[in-house]
């Protein structure tokens, strides 16, 4: 397994676009993104900082149900 890379947020975003998720809104500092997921719809938050740590990263593609190396590619 690979490791979770320490990203800016915007690379982060535009990854997760390639899968699919779309920008609901934005309030300070956290975008919010959902996807639709079968009958589900799901929902993350991304806090918009240079770089992202990798545990909050983690996290992030913990609850949008992605592997780490999944993700990398859509990097």
């Amino acid at each position: 397994m690979t490791k979770v890379p320490s990203l800016p947020y915007l690379d982060i975003v535009k990854a997760l676009q390639r899968d699919g998720w779309t920008i609901v809104r934005q309030r300070g500092s956290h975008i919010r993104l959902q996807k639709r997921a079968g009958s589900e719809v799901l929902k993350i938050t991304i806090p918009a900082h240079r770089p992202v740590k990798r545990s909050t990263l983690s996290h992030i593609l913990k609850h949008a149900r992605i592997e780490v190396d999944d993700f990398i590619e859509l990097l």
